[in-house]
């Protein structure tokens, strides 16, 4: 290959990427959740357990990631999800969007191997203050406020980098 040709490659690569970073930040932008004016962020989880995301907020920024049983991406993210929960210093509260009752949650959890904290919103009210459009969405919440939303496929090395950016901004 010439020298030529291979910069006209690498120019070519380098103008096709920008444009498809840009086109999926703005499309993340336009999709991602957007925080209530007045949110009840003190929720119970399908273990009946109450966990109050605000007061969490304070200490350390909060993943809180929306996923659904149905959602055929969901079951991707989801153990990375369950990973990153297990093994990061933040904490991961998820919201399972109409996924049935608490029973059927937990016995869908429990075949897929997940156990990170999970409120469920049978009826997807929750999902719906936050003006949710696609699952999985994420927001990280930092002093009871929302600094990041982002959706689709995000690697466990961004949701760090994300969580560890807004705990020293």
């Amino acid at each position: 290959m010439s020298y030529q040709k291979l910069i006209h490659l690498i120019k070519n690569i380098l103008l096709y990427g920008g444009m498809f970073l840009l086109f999926y930040s703005v499309i993340n932008w336009w999709r991602q959740p957007i925080m209530p004016a007045s949110p009840d962020l003190t929720l119970t989880t399908t273990d009946g357990q109450v966990v109050d995301i605000e007061a969490l907020s304070q200490t350390s920024p909060v993943l809180v990631y929306f996923w659904g049983s149905w959602c055929g991406v969901c079951s991707v993210t989801s153990p990375k999800v369950n990973n990153f929960a297990q093994t990061s210093p933040y904490p991961v509260v998820t919201i399972a969007v109409q996924s049935g009752d608490n029973s059927e949650l937990r016995t869908y959890m429990q075949g897929k191997g997940l156990n990170f904290t999970t409120i469920n919103d049978a009826n997807g009210e929750i999902f719906a203050d936050w003006q949710g459009q696609v699952t999985p969405s994420y927001v990280v919440l930092e002093n009871g406020k929302m600094t990041q939303g982002l959706t689709g496929i995000q690697p466990e090395w961004s949701l760090r980098l994300r969580l560890w950016i807004a705990s020293v901004i």
